[in-house]
Formats: structure tokens, sequence, C-alpha cells
């Protein structure tokens, strides 16, 4: 059952790995990861996930108005899925203590007066999953034989005060990383916390929902890392989300521009921003399943052996269309350059765009519950007061992903003829040779992808 770490580091092939909530669900799916991570000599550093279904339910805590019971009710069952956990380690006693003040902090924080109104106290609740789990899982390596200590990420990962969504300090965290955890990593493996991270005061920040992807290819820049691992429930990145279609299949392997696409337009098994940090430093980013390790995956490099038309189609849901209307707009400079200040100034961005003699209609995200949907009604009211603002919901993005879809003829009419029975409303092409994007009823937008993947994938 034990497997020792190899005595000898190799700095230069370092691995910085990373497991979803799925990964360390329960002791079983724990002691799955410790294999992985003991079977690579090179991975030093782990980041973690909160064990599946507790960020929901801290999501909860942090957002809902709950009577005292039901605020007990939401942190016993956080508590369950830990104990669950504590109680299969062969030695419990080792992390039982510095459970029950991570437990004695949600307490306190769950039943604050203040949490549904301060951003602060929000991100401070919402670390505590992570936390539990670094907790937890470094004490599983450890009985596996290897050497592993829990690391706290806030110790490095500087971020700025926006609380919800804060944005990471590159520069110090490197600095950080070079002082602190380059050390202790070659002392012991680093089991940290994804998603989290502290601004310059230490307050407790995070970096927006499904951000410890980012937070590992953060690290993974910071340490120099020659490869960074994702470790999922899914065996790779597929052609398009399974639960969509059965026919999904694996890729062996994706560019960076096409993997950015992909983790922008809406897959799942990619953070947005994950692969910045890659391509700033030429990491080459692996993503499989922890479940089924020698099923392989796909790898994610600068250049591919093979760069089709077609890669993959991502949807991307809770849009909504914005469309800015004023007779101002006709043969006045400066209007756009207004209304997409006023966007900018918010820190939001705009996707699809269409241009017609007096209006503008864009495409914003419009997540529920997220500190972006809160934004979009300041905007809109600013936006109101130098226009006609019209807002409509209940529309996806599908995003067909590729490579010079622009530059040969029957790429894009191929595409059209497979969606010739569906409604689009809006569409974006030709601004970038690796997509082509559409603007889709949700209730039709399965159906368009189904379409798409059949016509493009399957025949």
């Amino acid at each position: 059952m034990t497997q020792p770490v190899a005595a000898q580091f190799d700095a230069s092939a370092l691995n910085v790995a990373k497991f979803g909530g799925t990964s360390v669900a329960d002791f079983t799916a724990m002691q799955n990861c410790a294999k992985i991570v003991l079977n690579n000599p090179a991975t030093r550093v782990v980041v973690v996930s909160a064990a599946a279904g507790v960020t929901n339910l801290l999501v909860e805590l942090a957002h809902k108005a709950m009577t005292r019971d039901e605020i007990n009710a939401v942190v016993d069952k956080i508590k369950q899925i830990e104990l669950n956990i504590l109680h299969a380690l062969a030695n419990p006693s080792a992390v039982e203590p510095k459970l029950n003040e991570l437990f004695e902090q949600l307490e306190e924080l769950a039943h604050h007066e203040e949490i549904l109104h301060r951003p602060d106290l929000k991100d401070a609740i919402l670390s505590l999953g992570e936390r539990m789990s670094s907790l937890m899982f470094a004490e599983v390596l450890n009985q596996h034989g290897g050497k592993a200590e829990n690391f706290d990420a806030r110790n490095v990962l500087v971020t700025d005060n926006t609380f919800g969504e804060a944005v990471p300090q590159i520069a110090t965290i490197a600095a950080r990383c070079d002082k602190l955890l380059q050390p202790a990593m070659a002392q012991a493996i680093q089991v940290t916390q994804g998603f989290i991270g502290a601004d310059e005061q230490g307050n407790t920040t995070t970096l927006g929902r499904g951000g410890s992807d980012y937070t590992a290819a953060l690290l993974a820049e910071a340490l120099n890392a020659q490869t960074y691992e994702i470790w999922t429930d899914v065996t790779g990145v597929y052609t398009t989300d399974p639960r969509i279609t059965a026919a999904a299949r694996p890729l062996a392997e994706l560019s960076f521009e096409e993997a950015a696409e992909m983790a922008t337009f809406g897959a799942k098994v990619l953070h947005p921003a994950t692969m910045v940090p890659a391509v700033r430093k030429n990491i080459r980013v692996f993503v499989g399943s922890s479940k089924e390790p020698d099923k392989g995956g796909t790898w994610i490099a600068r250049d591919c052996a093979h760069e089709p038309h077609y890669r993959a189609i991502t949807r991307r849901k809770d849009q909504v269309m914005v469309t800015v209307k004023t007779p101002k707009m006709l043969y006045a400079p400066g209007f756009l350059q207004q209304v997409f200040g006023i966007i900018a100034s918010h820190n939001l961005s705009v996707d699809l765009v269409t241009t017609s003699e007096i209006a503008v209609s864009m495409t914003i995200d419009n997540p529920p519950n997220s500190v972006r949907s809160k934004i979009n009604q300041e905007t809109l009211s600013e936006l109101r007061e130098i226009c006609e603002v019209k807002v409509e919901e209940g529309f996806d993005l599908v995003t067909v992903v590729g490579n010079n879809m622009h530059s040969e003829a029957g790429v894009s009419s191929r595409i059209f003829n497979a969606l010739r029975e569906h409604n689009l409303r809006m569409i974006c092409y030709g601004a970038n040779p690796h997509n082509i994007s559409f603007l889709v009823n949700a209730s039709d937008s399965d159906n368009v992808v189904k379409a798409l993947h059949r016509d493009l994938f399957e025949s």
C-alpha cells in the first residue's frame, strides 16, 4: 500500500498537479489521487479543490438568507463530508485539531450577521472547502508512504482586493514562491489550495468559480515548472461536452490557441485563464481522469502535429444580449468609444458584436450569484444615461473551435449547412481564425451542438 517518494528531486523537471472536486470527493477518491502523485517523482506541488459538493454548500451559506436552523443544517452537511474522510484516515489525530479549527471558523462565518452583505466574509467562508481538502489530502499522501505538508496558498498567491474575482499579482507571486514554496517543496510534497489567495493586507480572496485550475497554472509559472497536470473526472478534453452527446470523443492533443478558445467559450474542463501562464512560460499541460489515469488524456502544447479546421465544439450558458441604440450613432464619432468605455470601466468583456446604422448588439456573461451579475446591472444603468438599452436573456453561446477557419473555401459553409434548421440570433466570424460563434436560444442549444457534432465529427 505504501510507496516511497524518490529521494532526489530534479527542479528542472518540476510537475504541478491539480485535482478537482470529484477527484478529492471522498477518501477512496483521494487514494487514487495519492497514487498518481507518488507515481511521478517530479510532482512536488499539488493543488486541490474543495471536495465535491462542499463549494455549493458554502455558496448557499454566503448568498442565501436562511434561519439559524437552516444554516446549521448546511454546516452539518459540510462537516459530514469532511468527517467521512477524516475517519477513514489511518492517523486522524494528525489533522483533527486543525480540522476542528476550520469547523469553528465555518460556524462563526456562517452565523455572521453580515455574511450576506460583505464580500470579504463571503470569500473567507468560500475558502474553507479548499483548506479542508488540502489538509486531509496531505495526510492521505503521508499515509501512502509519501512525505507531504499542507501549504497555505495565501502565503504566496497574492491578489488585489477585488473579492470574488481577485486579480493575481504575478511578480509578487513569483517572488513569494521563490522565497517560500521553492525551499519547502525540496523537502516535501506541498499540498495547497486552489481558488484562494490573499491581498497585501492578508485578507482572504478568491479567484472566482473554477479558479483552482488558474491557481495551479500561476504556481507552475512562478516555479518554472516543465509540466502542469489537471486531473478531473473525464479522460481529457472532448470534441464537445459528452453530457450533450454520447458521440463526443477525447482529443489526444490541443494547441495553446485552441485550448484558450475552448476555455474562453465554455469548455468546463478548462478554466479560461489557465492557458495564459502556460503560454507565457511554454508549460505543457495535461488533462486526464483521476479515476482512470491509465487511459491517458489530452496534452496541450504550443504546437501540434495535426491542426484540423474543426477541433471541438463548446457551449457557454447564461448569456445576455444587450442592444444599445441611438440616432446619435449615425455619423457620430466617439459613440462606440463611450459604450465600450463604460463596459471596460466595470472590467466586463464582450464576446459577440454586431452593428447597424444606429445600433450595436453584444453578448455579456451573466452567471447567477456572481460578482459579474451584479456589475452587469450597474453597467446597464450607466449605458441608459447615453442611449436606449434593450436586454434580452435566455441565450447560450455555441462555438466551433479549429484552425485557419477563414482561409479555405467550404469550411464555413459546412458549418452553416449543419445549422440550416436552427435559428441563429447572432454570428461572429472572421476576426479570429480559430473560432466561429453563434448565439442561440438556450432551449435549442443542445440540438445545435448535436447537429454540429454530427456533421463535423461523426459523418
